[in-house]
């Protein structure tokens, strides 16, 4: 095989393989931004069931709660705590 054909055939995988990563990296890093907020929402549970002895209120310390505060915030930390009083009630 002459050197031209080989250096022709390692450009188009070079140019194949940068085009897999630039299709593939917004899906990645939005995975991993929800990643990193699932964890944060995790040690937020964590920390408001630490205060949740002084007060009274605590949330289950789950996958599905940190999902949802991990994705909304805050408002999702209300979310949790006004379905708790509203089934608890």
């Amino acid at each position: 095989m002459p050197v031209y054909q080989q250096v022709l055939i390692g450009a188009f995988v070079l140019i194949m393989i940068l085009a897999v990563i630039k299709l593939f990296s917004a899906p990645l890093r939005w995975a991993a931004k929800l990643l990193l907020n699932t964890v944060l929402g995790f040690a937020g549970v964590f920390i408001f069931n630490l205060l949740g002895t002084y007060t009274g209120v605590t949330l289950g310390l789950n996958l599905l709660n940190a999902l949802i505060i991990g994705v909304l915030g805050l408002p999702g930390l209300a979310l949790l705590l006004f379905l708790k009083w509203l089934f608890s009630v």
